[in-house]
């Protein structure tokens, strides 16, 4: 069910941002407009020619009191740690360097499929610069150049030509739904209370859970999947940027779930790696639930659980469909009707309304609020379909979609939200011109 991942390895400045913003048809590192999300990613998802994957862009490393050698190390084995298939990326520019034989070193060992790309190639008289990277033992080097977008289909063809064909096709009816959260919010613990034993070690140290690990349980005759987010690893020979660890972690753990359960630790507060994890699933397009653990352990008023849900709101402003459960791993606080919450966040996420019923609605929101007016031009729905479910996705038919303001759109997703139970599942509204 998990999509391949794609690793971009390389040394600093030989162009790895540039291509993983081209390949996920964005500028994701750049911050957004949408409240609360944290848009400093290393993490997307992908797609070239019907093939969907997720893709890793490892970043480049800062020379400190770290050994240059070791922090290549660490960037490496992280990435090869997590990939299915691997871009290594140099530049065309510089020719081959002792880093790029160091890493090159490194990639030896994973026996998994490397894809060389030569960056920096600008134009035709530059190919003939990349002959000498055949020495690096990886076969062909792609030519490519991420400022102006050159080869990369080629690119790209070669590294869906590695994905395993041997993907996990089978049925499985039961519901998946993983924990993410940052190291130490007690997401093992809440596996454990969850099931009702001791499944996965527990510790107070941060980063104790070393593998993804799927649970299936039963409830009430449903049949559920629970991935347990791994931690950090703790090797010696690995020094480790533990944010960007978790964060690969929990995407692969949400690319394999139907269902996200974001974990907060009630202790610490919300922080902004939370948001960002946070994030990742809304993307994802997964149904959401937000769990507040370790609730047992607050002094509470008369208004302790609605500052806090308040201060969630706040802070995630993209989240506003997901519901919360203040729960405790330890005493088992409403844990009881989690099964129950998870089932019906699916159902949600799975729903299908009718067009005709959906452009009832549209019209009564249109009858409330009229479309807005652009530089004297009005906004003109014409009709309303829905395209598909997980996550359920509606096409709105305009006269003209740059006069489709955002606010218009949220304006009309909350009008649907008033009439269908979608709690808990993101929904989206894409404007189309009808032609």
């Amino acid at each position: 069910m998990g999509l391949p991942v794609v690793a971009i390895v390389g040394r600093p400045n030989v162009g790895k941002s540039t291509i993983f913003n081209r390949v996920v048809g964005e500028r994701i590192s750049i911050v957004e407009d949408t409240p609360g999300v944290t848009r400093d990613r290393i993490y997307a998802h992908g797609d070239w020619v019907g093939h969907e994957f997720s893709i890793i862009d490892t970043g480049g490393i800062e020379i400190g009191d770290q050994p240059f050698v070791k922090q290549i190390t660490a960037q490496a084995e992280i990435a090869i740690e997590e990939a299915d298939v691997i871009i290594f990326m140099v530049n065309g520019k510089e020719g081959i360097t002792n880093a790029d034989e160091n890493i090159a070193k490194i990639l030896y060992r994973s026996n998994k499929p490397v894809v060389l790309a030569v960056n920096k190639i600008d134009n035709l008289e530059s190919r003939a610069d990349i002959y000498d990277f055949y020495s690096l033992g990886f076969g062909d080097p792609y030519a490519i150049s991420g400022a102006h977008g050159i080869g990369l289909g080629d690119l790209l063809d070669q590294v869906i030509a590695n994905f395993s064909e041997q993907q996990d096709d089978k049925e499985d009816d039961s519901i998946r739904f993983s924990l993410i959260g940052r190291p130490n919010v007690g997401k093992s613990s809440l596996v454990n209370a969850i099931l009702g034993e001791e499944r996965v070690i527990v510790s107070d140290v941060s980063g104790t859970t070393r593998d993804a690990i799927n649970t299936k349980f039963v409830d009430n005759g449903q049949e559920f999947t629970m991935v347990d987010t791994a931690g950090l690893r703790k090797r010696g020979k690995v020094y480790e940027n533990t944010e960007r660890y978790s964060v690969m972690r929990a995407m692969k753990a949400i690319d394999n779930s139907n269902i996200a359960l974001v974990v907060l630790n009630a202790e610490e507060g919300i922080r902004e790696q939370d948001k960002r994890i946070a994030g990742y699933a809304h993307d994802a397009g997964k149904g959401v639930i937000i769990l507040v653990n370790k609730w047992d352990t607050l002094k509470k008023t008369n208004s302790t659980q609605r500052d806090f849900e308040a201060a969630i709101r706040a802070e995630f402003q993209y989240l506003s469909y997901a519901p919360i459960l203040f729960v405790s791993a330890l005493t088992k606080q409403r844990l009881a009707k989690l099964p129950e919450l998870i089932k019906t966040v699916y159902d949600n996420h799975g729903r299908r309304i009718s067009s005709s019923s959906l452009n009832d609605v549209i019209m009564d929101a249109i009858a409330i609020t009229p479309t807005p007016s652009i530089k004297g031009r009005k906004l003109r729905i014409y009709y309303a379909t829905q395209v598909k479910t997980a996550p359920p996705t509606i096409v709105v038919f305009v006269n003209d979609v740059d006069l489709m303001h955002f606010s218009y759109v949220r304006y009309l997703e909350n009008q649907i939200r008033k009439y269908y139970d979608f709690t808990g599942t993101p929904l989206k509204i894409i404007p189309r011109s009808r032609k």
